[in-house]
């Protein structure tokens, strides 16, 4: 099959819908004196115009789980004393009462904890066994288990100390030996067998340290008290908190967010939702790196994961590559498949990615060592595969191809675990609706439907499009589908009614190539076109807002990625293209 004919039934890999961007478009309607913009308006001049770039910062402290343990009881405390202020300071008084007495049975259950961890230290100290075993009956400890294999060792040793030899062994196959696999050291176990027989516990290697009984005892309390669960905390109810504590760490937390954005605003945002991060956004006017490298037309470009520092474009020279967004270095050049490829997608984390290509294979590529490498490859389709994409599980892949077949596949067996029939002509694209329960495909028969996971079954047919579909793709919430295809349209649907909102044009799509459309953030659309410039669109209202010239052949297509405020596009002159926003650089509007 040639490459055109191919082509004529080429499809678009979907992204995987940025999260939250109807949000951020409302936080984004705002500057800092709270006038109101126009969404029109927004997303033109003044959006760009009100940042800047400020480059990708790659040292900052990251919010990371280290920064604080929050399974301790004293970070646990301070947010609940947070929260009562809050509720206090705001008149939820009832609510603020409610908590108070959930969070008083709490800390009194702490409080007897703490009795009895103290009398347990007590009865180590002593040597009170009996006490000790009845005290550790409960876990007040979070490795409940690997101390109680400490305490056991502690008293097994004491035995063989005082030469008890009878009591130690019944010891050691009673308590200790079910709890073998916690030993210290890799030898520990067996070296406490070898005791029974020694003359001295210093004959056996890990225990060639012990400083006796009192020593060991001391220890023992040493490694309790670092193991406990809980630490001590005024319970006076007179801990100091700041007036607005609470307000005050989440404008600090935005604030991180701004400042470490790729572009900082001139002009501070007004921030109206606290259930997504900051994220900047500018409408991109200019290229900042254009990466060479491949030996054939690039069909497919995708940020790999929701982070995005890489990006991984396939291309028709039968080959995949991985470029640094930061450095524009190509880093990887993934080599195995027999034919072209037609599209990719990415796992969330971006530590794989899956290839569709000509040779009738999907390739599922291991990116988490420096050195990438073909882990799977999965084979059912009879003909070029020209869609690929994950599951939100991660467990499995949607395909469709040029045989009119839609596969789902389990991405850890490479076992096909249904085949959907329906298209008359070759699948052209295959993606999974956010809920994960649908298949949503567009083929070369000019229709698009949809397909119940569960049952296989076709419950929606759209026939309104005159051309070929060479692209569907979902917003984040499922509510409304884009499409692309040769009738020289990209179309929004509403998914809920079935109907069609309006058509996106302007671009060119009508020959021989796939040409797509995806959803951006901030409520736009980019995507390519024939005559080489990638598009970018206003959602609610059809109107174009920028035209990026610097693609010489036609733009396949176009992809968006929040973390990076950066976006990808391919196209038939071998490269991939990044862009950005230069404030030095006017917007080319329609």
């Amino acid at each position: 099959m040639s490459e055109q004919d191919a082509t004529s039934a080429e499809a678009d890999h979907s992204t995987k819908p940025t999260f939250g961007f109807n949000e951020i478009a409302a936080s984004l309607n705002q500057i800092i004196d709270g006038h109101e913009l126009d969404q029109s308006t927004l997303s033109r001049q003044s959006l760009a115009t009100s940042n800047q770039n400020k480059g990708y910062h790659s040292s900052y402290v990251r919010p990371t789980e280290d920064i604080f343990d929050l399974d301790s009881p004293k970070i646990k405390e301070d947010i609940i004393r947070m929260i009562l202020q809050f509720l206090s300071d705001e008149g939820y008084y009832a609510s603020r009462a409610v908590v108070q007495d959930e969070a008083n049975v709490k800390w009194k259950e702490r409080e007897e904890r703490g009795i009895e961890a103290k009398r347990l230290k007590q009865a180590i100290l002593d040597g009170d066994w009996p006490e000790v075993e009845k005290l550790s009956t409960k876990p007040i400890v979070k490795n409940h288990r690997s101390f109680l294999y400490s305490l056991y060792k502690q008293q097994y040793l004491e035995y063989i100390e005082h030469r008890e030899i009878q009591k130690a062994f019944s010891f050691l196959n009673k308590r200790l030996k079910p709890l073998e696999h916690l030993q210290t050291k890799p030898n520990e176990f067996k070296d406490m067998c070898y005791l029974l027989t020694a003359k001295s516990i210093h004959e056996a290697p890990s225990f060639k340290n012990w400083e006796g009984i009192a020593a060991a005892r001391e220890n023992l309390v040493g490694q309790f008290q670092s193991m406990l669960e809980f630490e001590s905390a005024d319970r006076s109810g007179n801990v100091y908190v700041p007036p607005n504590r609470l307000v005050t760490l989440l404008r600090q937390a935005v604030a991180y967010q701004i400042q470490f954005s790729r572009y900082h605003p001139k002009i501070a945002p007004a921030v109206n939702s606290l259930l997504q991060d900051y994220t900047s956004f500018v409408i991109p006017n200019s290229v900042r790196y254009t990466l060479r490298g491949h030996e054939g037309n690039v069909k497919c470009v995708r940020f790999i994961g929701e982070e995005g520092r890489g990006v991984v474009s396939g291309s028709s020279d039968n080959t995949l590559r991985i470029w640094d967004t930061e450095t524009a270095e190509c880093t990887n050049v993934l080599r195995g498949h027999k034919s072209r490829i037609w599209d990719v997608s990415s796992t969330k984390l971006g530590d794989y990615v899956a290839s569709a290509s000509g040779d009738g294979t999907v390739k599922v590529w291991d990116l988490k060592s420096s050195k990438a490498n073909c882990v799977s490859t999965l084979a059912g389709h009879g003909g070029d595969v020209y869609s690929v994409q994950y599951h939100q599980s991660e467990t499995n892949l949607v395909t469709g191809g040029y045989d009119k077949t839609i596969r789902l596949f389990d991405v850890n067996t490479g076992a096909v675990v249904k085949s959907f029939q329906g298209h008359q002509l070759a699948v052209s694209k295959t993606i999974f609706n956010p809920l994960g329960n649908l298949i949503i495909s567009g083929s070369k028969d000019n229709t698009i439907k949809f397909w119940d996971i569960v049952s296989g079954l076709c419950i929606r047919t759209i026939t309104s499009h005159l051309g070929e579909v060479t692209s569907v793709e979902m917003n984040s919430s499922g509510t409304l589908l884009l499409s692309s295809s040769k009738d020289n349209s990209n179309r929004l649907w509403d998914v809920r009614m079935v109907r069609p909102l309006r058509k996106l044009k302007g671009h060119q799509n009508t020959s021989k190539n796939f040409v797509r459309a995806n959803f951006s953030d901030n409520n736009l659309i980019v995507g390519g076109s024939e005559d080489g410039i990638v598009y970018i669109w206003d959602q609610d209202t059809g109107e174009i807002l920028q035209k990026l010239r610097g693609h010489t052949g036609v733009t396949y297509e176009a992809y968006w990625n929040v973390k990076q405020s950066m976006m990808a596009s391919c196209s038939d002159d071998q490269t991939v293209k990044l862009w950005w926003y230069d404030e030095n650089t006017p917007l080319d509007g329609c």
